[in-house]
């Protein structure tokens, strides 16, 4: 089973429901370092690294977020599951319910609608088209700058982000980005039809936003909620796109209440 993403490349703790917490793009598990600790006091925590990133292997042919997600809890025989997701992270959490709907109890998303995600704003233009040049050109000092960009969102400077959340997103980003290559190709294959089959989504779903998140993002965010049956949000003020970073404990003081009223 070598070619999943597996409990040994991430963390595993605690007892009772199972609660999953999965990761951004380009990070890894321990992006949850503040959560974990918080959480299994009532929860068993599985948090997962992602194929590809932090311990994890690369990938060495096609394939889905979302199956090898479905492979694990099967695994570790973790039957619905609480799922609490930021950014990519959020989008697997959204496409487990969509292609395994045996499999999910509840949705926790930050930062993200579902996997098929679309951009407008000129400043999300201007910092995507900045990252992807420099992936593209194997710079990967200039792809680590220009992927923390989101962190500050477009109303802050990096500099206006708390050192230490800069310190944590700057060496995940790091240690992902330097196991890949501009010339490996993307061998992920997207889930369809995302938005459209949103709409059948039954669990309820809580969605937390960054008040300081950009435009696109909470954008897709709101719209996620709205499309589900039984879905509501709650947003954290001096957090963008990482407020499990910038607000751990508003992070978890939403999610505990949310996960109180199942």
């Amino acid at each position: 089973m070598k070619e999943l993403f597996w409990t040994d490349t991430g963390t595993t703790t605690g007892t009772g429901r199972p609660l999953v917490l999965l990761h951004g793009g380009f990070l890894d598990h321990t992006q949850w370092d503040d959560q974990v600790p918080l959480f299994s006091a009532r929860h068993r925590v599985i948090a997962p690294d992602a194929r590809g990133h932090g311990r994890s292997e690369n990938a060495t042919a096609p394939f889905r977020h979302v199956d090898d997600l479905a492979a694990l809890l099967r695994h570790l025989k973790t039957g619905p599951a609480v799922l609490v997701g930021v950014s990519m992270g959020a989008s697997t959490a959204v496409d487990l319910a969509l292609e395994y709907p045996d499999l999910v109890a509840a949705l926790v998303v930050s930062g993200a609608g579902t996997s098929e995600p679309y951009f407008t704003d000129p400043w999300t233009l201007g910092v995507w088209g900045e990252w992807t040049a420099a992936m593209s050109r194997g710079d990967l000092d200039g792809s680590v700058a220009a992927f923390l960009r989101f962190a500050a969102g477009p109303h802050r400077a990096l500099d206006d982000v708390d050192p230490g959340v800069v310190r944590r997103l700057r060496a995940m980003a790091t240690r992902t980005m330097s196991k890949h290559t501009a010339d490996e190709g993307d061998p992920l294959v997207p889930v369809t039809d995302t938005w459209a089959r949103a709409a059948g989504i039954t669990v309820p779903l809580l969605s937390v936003r960054g008040a300081l998140d950009s435009p696109d993002h909470l954008g897709m965010a709101d719209r996620l909620v709205q499309t589900v049956q039984i879905g509501r949000s709650a947003t954290l003020d001096g957090a963008a796109h990482y407020p499990d970073l910038e607000r751990p404990e508003g992070f978890h003081g939403l999610v505990s209440g949310f996960l109180d009223g199942l």
